[in-house]
């Protein structure tokens, strides 16, 4: 067990608890996936992206990037218009991790990067988003993931001491700016993972069969 057992547990979404890729809209797009994956890479960017998780409207980011790659202006727009087909559902497993915490006791937190104008939507699309006991959405704070100030904002608002608390995240960044501010982390890569992992850090889940 954990020197100091976790007592909270904050979940990312994305890659966590939703199964989100953009390349589920761009392979309808693309005959070719070296040429998706050159524009997944170099216009439509995970650095351009991030503009949208700290609050750029869709609008705004893909004008934008649009004169930039004129010729890849229709792609562009697509990544706005079909944002919710970017997820192909659940990831069911942590959904189920989340309800046997919540049904422990342990408060559960999201902190998640998502734009503006998708977090309202997929707030009401599943009921596990409403079901946390709070969550820090990047687009609303201006600030992304890994910055140290989503995270401060995180601990401030909801009352949570960062020893205390384990954070679950699929990008190896975040996980390491987590645990420089002090709090215990998982790498996620699986539910059943995930789930050997909670049972460590000392949180009432049952383990694996």
């Amino acid at each position: 067990m954990a020197e100091s057992a976790a007592r909270a547990a904050v979940f990312d979404i994305g890659g966590v608890m939703l199964e989100w890729d953009p390349r589920h809209v761009y392979r309808d797009v693309f005959d070719d996936e070296a040429e998706m994956e050159r524009f997944l890479a170099e216009v439509c960017s995970r650095e351009w992206h991030e503009d949208n998780d700290r609050g750029v409207r869709y609008a705004e980011s893909c004008a934008a990037l649009a004169a930039r790659f004129p010729q890849y202006t229709a792609e562009i727009y697509l990544w706005g218009e079909r944002t919710e087909d970017m997820i192909v559902g659940t990831i069911d497993g942590t959904v189920e991790l989340l309800g046997e915490l919540q049904a422990a006791g342990v408060p559960c937190y999201g902190l998640t990067n998502m734009e503006a104008e998708t977090y309202p939507v997929r707030y009401e699309r599943y009921a596990f988003l409403r079901a946390l006991d709070g969550t820090v959405v990047s687009s609303q704070e201006g600030v992304i993931k890994p910055d140290p100030e989503i995270f401060r904002r995180l601990f401030e608002r909801f009352g949570l001491v960062p020893e205390q608390t384990v954070f679950i995240d699929d990008v190896e960044q975040n996980i390491t700016a987590a645990r420089a501010l002090g709090m215990q982390t998982v790498l996620f890569t699986s539910p059943a993972q995930l789930r050997a992992e909670l049972v460590t850090l000392g949180l009432p889940l049952a383990p694996a069969g």
